[in-house]
């Protein structure tokens, strides 16, 4: 037995005397819709509902009671906390100013009187480097969350669970990758154990495809701009250790999904399965619809990594999830300032068509007023209707829906 499985096996066996095992559970639903046999490892049910308590667990019980300090403004950090107060380690957790109170309450109740929660900077970046000034001045134990062998060691124990609670591999494993602690720790297990399945996918968000781009370059890369709507995965340069681990995989194994559709396996499982799942949580079950003609018939392991969902986020998520679908579009219409003229736009309207957002722009007395409209519809073909009765009657207007810097500022 060599030194990486034998790691992650004593870590797995130290859990127990912590937190159970997440279950890995059949999903039927996913299941009959994709003609395969679908499991989930439900890393959402953590007692922090994130795999990060594994890493956090496994890094600081090798600590001997060393006081412990970490950026992070969610999954990480509560984690940490929930260690913190487990082991009576005294932690300092440094989170961004825009950090939403709910993750800095709850990082708080995890962490009871042994977490002291610093709020610095704007931007992540400048937490990080508070953060390591912080240990630096103090002496106290900087905990990465992906960067750190003893991390990755202890993220490695999904995989020493999943091969227990499947009698071995399955056919395909599709994980999800941030700063890559967590695939780089089942890979790295896996390969050393001899159990690697058939197939391995990882899943990044479009908008932080950290990975493909070290892959490209043959090294860590920074991106230069990230999408941070998949909060959990949006990491702008992978971990330069998890890199190592994961250098071998093929770059078209690393598929990358965009946050709209994510928005729609979201809600579908809230809707359909009651299972809530943050964004991240949901890559790897989004991934299903690029890997279909690949996984019919065969058994297949989606890694759910977190289920801290903000329900204050809900009305974005579905607003992205319509808009990806095509069932929500948004208008700049140039409107003749005339009576009627608003009821002869609205009788162009089909009769599945809903006006979601109207809001008049006229800055000035002239002939022809702007007006931003948001429509919804049940059917995507309504809009090409819609667009066709304008032009026919003689409405000039603009589809800005796509248009990521119109969205910004007006939507």
């Amino acid at each position: 037995m060599n030194d990486r499985v034998a790691g992650a096996l004593a870590a797995t066996d130290a859990m127990r005397e912590v937190f159970p095992a997440t279950p890995c559970l059949r999903n039927d639903f996913l299941s009959d819709r994709y003609g395969a046999d679908i499991w989930l490892k439900r890393e959402d049910l953590t007692p922090v509902r994130s795999y990060k308590l594994r890493g956090a667990f496994n890094a600081m019980r090798k600590l001997s009671g060393e006081a412990v300090a970490c950026a992070s403004a969610g999954n990480h950090a509560q984690g940490v906390a929930w260690m913190c107060r487990h082991l009576g380690v005294d932690g300092t957790i440094f989170m961004p100013v825009t950090t939403p109170g709910q993750k800095i309450d709850k990082t708080r109740a995890f962490g009871g009187e042994h977490v002291r929660i610093e709020l610095t900077g704007d931007f992540f970046d400048a937490t990080l480097a508070a953060a390591r000034r912080f240990c630096e001045e103090t002496g106290a134990h900087f905990l990465s969350p992906f960067d750190d062998d003893d991390v990755i060691e202890g993220q490695a124990s999904v995989a020493v669970e999943m091969l227990e609670q499947m009698d071995g591999p399955p056919d395909m494993l599709v994980m999800p990758v941030g700063g890559g602690g967590l695939s780089a720790g089942v890979v790295g297990y896996l390969r050393a154990a001899r159990q690697m399945p058939q197939d391995v996918r990882l899943v990044e968000p479009v908008g932080a495809a950290s990975l493909a781009a070290a892959l490209v370059s043959g090294h860590p890369v920074t991106l230069d701009q990230i999408d941070s709507f998949v909060d959990g995965a949006a990491v702008a340069r992978i971990g330069d250790r998890p890199f190592e681990l994961l250098r071998q995989t093929p770059p078209q194994h690393v598929l990358r999904v965009p946050e709209g559709r994510l928005c729609l396996t979201i809600q579908e499982l809230l809707n359909i399965e009651g299972i809530v799942l943050e964004p991240a949580g949901a890559l790897s079950v989004d991934a299903l619809r690029d890997l279909r003609p690949e996984i019919e018939g065969r058994r297949v392991v989606c890694v759910t990594t977190g289920g801290n969902f903000d329900f204050e986020r809900l009305p974005d998520v579905k607003e992205r999830a319509m808009r990806f679908g095509g069932l929500k579009k948004y208008y700049i219409l140039r409107m003749p300032q005339r009576p009627g003229a608003l009821r002869d736009f609205l009788e162009l309207l089909g009769p599945d068509d809903d006006i979601a957002r109207f809001e008049y722009l006229k800055k000035s007395a002239r002939n022809f007023g702007t007006v931003l409209m948001g429509i919804e519809t049940t059917d995507p073909a309504s809009f090409e209707r819609l667009q066709a009765r304008m032009d026919d009657s003689g409405f000039t207007w603009r589809d800005i829906t796509g248009d990521p810097v119109l969205a910004e500022l007006v939507i």
